[in-house]
């Protein structure tokens, strides 16, 4: 029965919270189904719901940085296909980087839902896959100097026709890949899902009736834009401008980019205008038209209410202004496989520095913004078969006006998980002889960033092909009203009988030290990844000394930097930590006077 008035807001509810819920469920498949550690420990996926129009109705809270561009992917696989050209049990899939993608690993599957035979919509989902051939393991060719040397590139193409596999193009896709077993596996996880998501929505679509659904989805969408633009409201009207820099493409040594934003508050709308950014790169740092999208509405959605129900109407009142051929927005035939991984983090990191000037209470200081791409490959010397891994580890976040920021957690871009020793030992040649967090690494604040850590690994095989794509080696983090910077990273080598730990550059002649693919290295060979710390907030003689004691006793900070930087003096006694109250108090009369 069509409707004819507006859904209750109990209904409304209801049909939001069952189709997140399915968006989640769609998750859970893929994650319990997959064959690579990236989808089924790093979670480096997303799952959505469009209606018939392609916009997007549900999503679930898994990869933030391949939202935006899933709207995009999908716009350009209805142009591209033509909605009267899908069939029931059609699936499309799609990895193009200049047809709204992400970067190549990022793969978008997308079928059309028919319910008694008339077009409800579309369900989908993205996904980072390990392999997908070009010149490096892993897919991330860290000294590409076009796209064709990241990989097979997919326009939108259909892969199943009426519910049956288009084998030539499973054929073409699979023999690409080095690692053929793995990529079925996770494709077919990704398909998978959307016969849970193909399930559910029918089952909704009976109880409620096609056209309620329709109905509901519009008036989600226009709930959540008007939700928006309230946030917005808030905002005080004007400019406001700021800009980071990249240290290095992995192909020009020693030359930086800057990514530049001028965020334009009107009322209830925002512009965020990337004019000024540094010209598309040579190397792969450059971001594709979607990354930078998603890394702008995720700025965005990370600083407005959580209870925003999260579709396409969020977006409405944001406007962007990114011109091709930079840094933000690349064009053909340039590369970008670092660009969604390690560029799209410092596009938030910017955005926060633009609103601090105009929310401060709402941003927090910059994170260590990197997700330490480290890839690798070769014969596995238990099975003799070809492997490989796209590993990454967490950084620490901003300190905040409400807190701390996180330890060693995946960037803002991501919301992924790394990969436990166990798993990572069992599955690949390698044995991790050190994991901790690295005390000081935090920028010192009122309010401390979070602290990096440090993984030390041996090769056991006789040889790995490794690749990495990694960034805030040269600088840290910034703080934010008095905050410190936070700790830059590393990526080193220690080559078996060495005692010297070096960095690549040194030992093959990368034009990078940390941005470099294809070395071979042999087993006894170490591999020590430092990721950056998180920029502080506010100046750290604010702190509690009380937080400054538990930093020392939690191994964050140590004694020397508690008393040189927040002017809070410990004493140790029967082996642990306590204030020195007299001195202290005097030291922070000292800081105040000068």
């Amino acid at each position: 029965m069509k409707t004819e008035k507006p859904i209750d807001s109990v209904t409304l509810t209801i049909i939001n919270n069952y189709l997140v819920n399915t968006c989640r469920e769609m998750g859970l498949a893929m994650m319990k189904t997959s064959y690579s550690s990236i989808f089924n420990e790093g979670l480096d996926f997303s799952c959505v719901i469009f209606d018939r129009d392609g916009e997007m109705v549900a999503y679930a809270e898994f990869c933030p940085a391949q939202i935006g561009a899933i709207l995009y992917t999908m716009q350009w696989t209805i142009a591209e296909i033509g909605l009267e050209n899908f069939k029931p049990g059609d699936v499309v899939m799609h990895n193009d980087p200049y047809r709204g993608g992400c970067h190549m690993p990022e793969h978008t599957v997308i079928q059309a839902v028919y319910h008694n035979d008339e077009l409800y919509g579309f369900i989908g989902n993205i996904a980072h896959v390990t392999e997908i051939g070009g010149k490096a393991v892993g897919g991330f060719a860290a000294d590409a100097k076009e796209v064709y040397q990241e990989g097979l590139r997919l326009p939108p193409v259909k892969i199943i026709r009426e519910g049956e596999p288009v084998e030539d193009i499973w054929k073409i896709i699979l023999e690409n890949h080095r690692t053929p077993r793995t990529s079925w596996g996770d494709f077919h996880a990704m398909l998978g899902s959307l016969n849970v998501a193909e399930r559910r929505l029918h089952e909704l679509l009976d109880r409620y009736g096609f056209d309620e659904i329709l109905t509901a989805g519009k008036q989600l969408m226009d709930y959540s834009e008007a939700r928006m633009r309230a946030e917005i409201r808030d905002i005080p009207n004007g400019e406001y401008q700021f800009d980071d820099w990249i240290e290095n493409d992995g192909v020009v040594p020693n030359k930086r980019y800057r990514i530049n934003c001028t965020a334009i508050v009107q009322d209830e709308d925002i512009l965020f205008d990337y004019t000024g950014s540094s010209p598309q790169a040579r190397g792969p740092c450059n971001c594709t038209y979607g990354v930078t999208a998603s890394a702008t509405f995720n700025a965005m959605l990370n600083i407005t209410d959580q209870t925003i129900p999260r579709n396409s109407g969020c977006y409405r009142p944001i406007q962007l202004i990114v011109p091709p051929g930079t840094v933000v927005n690349v064009k053909h035939p340039g590369p970008s496989v670092g660009g969604n991984s390690e560029i799209h983090e410092r596009i938030v990191d910017v955005l926060f520095g633009c609103l601090s000037g105009a929310v401060p209470e709402r941003v927090a200081a910059a994170t260590g913004a990197s997700s330490c791409n480290f890839l690798f490959g070769g014969i596995h010397p238990n099975t003799g078969q070809y492997y490989a891994n796209y590993h990454i580890d967490g950084c620490g976040w901003g300190g905040k006006t409400t807190g701390d920021g996180n330890h060693t957690q995946c960037p803002i871009n991501g919301n992924c998980r790394n990969t436990p020793v166990e798993v990572f030992e069992t599955r690949y040649p390698w044995l991790t002889k050190r994991y901790r967090i690295v005390e000081d690494s935090g920028g010192h604040g009122q309010h401390r960033g979070g602290c990096g850590s440090e993984r030390v690994i041996e090769a056991l095989a006789p040889e790995i092909t490794v690749s990495s794509f990694m960034d805030r080696h040269e600088t840290g983090a910034w703080g934010l009203f008095g905050g410190k910077e936070g700790a830059s990273g590393a990526v080193r080598i220690r080559k078996s009988g060495d005692d010297r730990w070096r960095t690549f550059s040194e030992v093959y002649g990368t034009a990078s030290p940390n941005k470099f693919a294809d070395i071979q290295i042999q087993a006894g060979d170490e591999i020590r990844i430092v990721s950056p710390g998180g920029g502080g907030y506010g100046p750290p003689e604010k702190r509690e000394p009380s937080e400054v004691l538990d930093d020392v006793r939690e191994g964050l900070i140590s004694p020397e930097e508690a008393r040189d930087i927040y002017a809070v003096a410990l004493v140790q006694e029967a082996g642990d930590w306590h204030i020195d109250e007299d001195t202290t108090t005097d030291l922070r009369l000292e800081r105040e006077v000068s």
